[in-house]
């Protein structure tokens, strides 16, 4: 045997069924370190994978680190997740203290073991669709379970073995013998009896014969991989330097898909923060930051990129380099502040009137968090009336980089990202600065210039483009943002239905086009949602006599909205439509036509 040979790992088979695997999990002697991320597996995942099993596909191979006593003490580790919980617990608990004993940190691995865990003893709470993040009855505990009776070839998901996600009284209601249906938890098999077991279980149900049969079959093979077939293959790295076992699970992982490079480099932070658990730490700030207003959708990566930026680490791009002891002792004895700074932010923007929805590009609020971090921005930033000029730039700045159709906030990101924080160290010591912000943008070819033929696409902006939000916050300035906003048809949408248009004397060549127009800018507005369901299918003119009975008062809602020539019907909808069109063409050139600086100072909308 060559020198190179001897080097290759020894993979190994662990005479261990699931039952037994459970048993080292449950015990805390397999356990996860700090360098692991979450479960992240779907349902459909772990059905995949116990009908893999089922079937006798191989498991796949595992990397694990023995660990001794005295190296133990040094590290955190982490129980593997058993009671999933899509709002309440989807991050694993920290272990106390393993004192000296030897465990099995599990490297590569994790989400099959988890997938295990959660459906042989545990369960799965994800939430409804259309129901309140807040309400708990939203979230029905699940269990994994096995249809005893159903199909037996493959299916068009290439699935053979029926395995789903239901609830206790689901799997009840659906186990009905003449449909061919009985529903199996699949954690009673962990105490189910060889035999006389299953016979007895298979017998609890009015079955015919041939149903006896199939069910019996099933629930032996499922029986004998919970508690006799061997299913682990892996190596075991018994060196015990953490160096080492960093460079061997970044290794084994960044050759897959499944799992990012930023997973990979947040790892390095959890394992060297010392005072502060990184894991918790940034989970909670990811949960309170997508709490805000209407709800966002910022990823670990987002949090993880404003550490860099925000604590001055070198460049803001996810390298080794960047994390390695040094920087990470900086961003964690920063951490306090970039929280709150990061926090500020998001509450800034809310109160802009942007939520998960309507926000294009995350990393725009970078610039905007470095300034208010350097500033020590307190809370009353967001509403005393000695910084509305200043988030008044923040909110123009915001929104015009999201208004180029090429997009701001794609390639060369991380370069952009550390030229503007110089910037804004440099020149945003007083106010945010923008037009120096827009002139380093101009010069790495990111300009927020708008050529005339850009600036005619931005008035016929879709409804459904997200660029259309960002700019009905630029040209109403005046609209409270800090309330649920909507964006509403003025005319409703329902109302261009061919026979409706017909009847209203529109002629059939103009129907497509009076439709298309209907779902742009011109007909669209920003309201609050209370309002917008207030309003629905009604003609703008009699809704706003309903809503402001006072001719002065609905005389000023028309200006500030820019609603000259509300039509009374919908036949006066192409007339309406020009005009308002006409207008805000007139207010998108003042706002843009220039250069930041130059749009900046422009006279504010008719709506301002």
């Amino acid at each position: 045997m060559t020198a190179s040979q001897n080097l290759l790992p020894v993979y190994q088979t662990l005479d261990l069924p699931l039952k037994s695997i459970l048993n080292e999990i449950h015990q805390s002697r397999w356990v996860l370190p700090a360098i692991q991320r979450e479960f992240v597996w779907s349902d459909q995942q772990i059905c995949r994978l116990f009908d893999s099993m089922m079937r006798g596909y191989p498991f796949g191979t595992f990397l694990f680190w023995q660990i001794e006593g005295s190296t133990a003490s040094k590290f955190k580790f982490y129980e593997f997740m058993r009671r999933y919980h899509e709002r309440d617990a989807k991050t694993c608990r920290e272990l106390p203290a393993l004192g000296d004993r030897q465990v099995i940190a599990v490297l590569d691995g994790q989400q099959r073991l988890t997938a295990l865990n959660i459906g042989l003893a545990g369960s799965r709470a994800m939430k409804l669709p259309n129901k309140r993040r807040s309400n708990n009855q939203a979230y029905p505990e699940t269990f994994l379970h096995l249809d005893l009776l159903g199909e037996g070839a493959e299916q068009e998901d290439g699935m053979v073995y029926d395995f789903r996600f239901l609830t206790l009284e689901k799997a009840a209601e659906q186990s009905r013998p003449a449909e061919n249906h009985i529903w199996f938890r699949v954690g009673d098999s962990l105490q189910l009896k060889e035999g006389i077991g299953i016979f007895e279980r298979v017998q609890q149900h009015e079955l015919n014969r041939d149903q006896q049969t199939v069910a019996f079959e099933r629930l032996d093979l499922l029986h004998r991989l919970v508690h006799k077939t061997p299913l682990i293959s892996c190596y075991t790295e018994r060196v015990q330097d953490l160096g080492r076992v960093l460079d061997i699970f970044i290794r084994m992982n960044s050759g897959g898909t499944v799992l990012s490079y930023s997973d990979l480099l947040f790892s390095i932070a959890v394992a060297n923060w010392t005072e502060l658990d990184a894991r918790r730490e940034v989970n909670e700030i990811v949960d309170a930051l997508n709490g805000v207003g209407g709800g966002f959708s910022f990823s670990k990566d987002f949090v993880l990129k404003a550490g860099l930026m925000l604590a001055e680490i070198k460049s803001v791009g996810f390298k080794v380099e960047n994390f390695d002891r040094t920087n990470m002792a900086t961003l964690e004895r920063a951490w306090p502040a970039i929280r709150q700074a990061l926090d500020l932010t998001v509450r800034l923007v809310s109160n802009f009137g942007f939520t998960g929805q309507t926000l294009r590009a995350d990393s725009a609020l970078l610039p905007i968090a470095y300034y208010l971090f350097k500033r020590k921005a307190q809370q009353d930033f967001l509403t005393h009336s000695r910084h509305s000029d200043d988030r008044r730039n923040i909110l123009r700045w915001l929104a015009r980089s999201y208004l180029k159709a090429s997009g701001i906030w794609g390639s060369g990101l991380d370069t952009l990202l550390t030229s503007l924080r110089e910037v804004v160290a440099t020149q945003g010591t007083n106010a945010f600065p923008a037009t120096q912000i827009e002139e380093e943008m101009a010069r790495r070819g990111k300009t927020l210039s708008f050529t005339p033929d850009e600036l005619d696409d931005l008035v016929e902006l879709p409804y459904g483009d997200s660029r259309t939000f960002a700019l009905l916050t630029l040209i109403f300035e005046t609209v409270d943002t800090s309330k649920s906003l909507h964006m509403d048809h003025i005319v409703p949408i329902s109302k261009f239905k061919r026979r409706l248009l017909l009847a209203e004397g529109v002629q059939e060549a103009a129907i497509e086009e009076w439709s298309e127009q209907a779902n742009t800018l011109p007909n669209l507005q920003l309201i609050e949602g209370a309002i917008n369901q207030e309003k629905l299918a009604m003609m703008p003119a009699d809704w706003l006599r309903m809503r402001e009975p006072d001719d002065l008062r609905r005389e000023k809602y028309i200006y500030l909205h820019m609603l000259e020539g509300l039509p009374e019907k919908l036949g006066d909808f192409e007339v309406f439509y020009q005009r308002r069109r006409r207008s805000l063409q007139s207010q998108i050139a003042l706002l843009l036509g220039g250069s930041g600086a130059e749009s900046a100072s422009a006279p504010k909308s008719s709506a301002a």
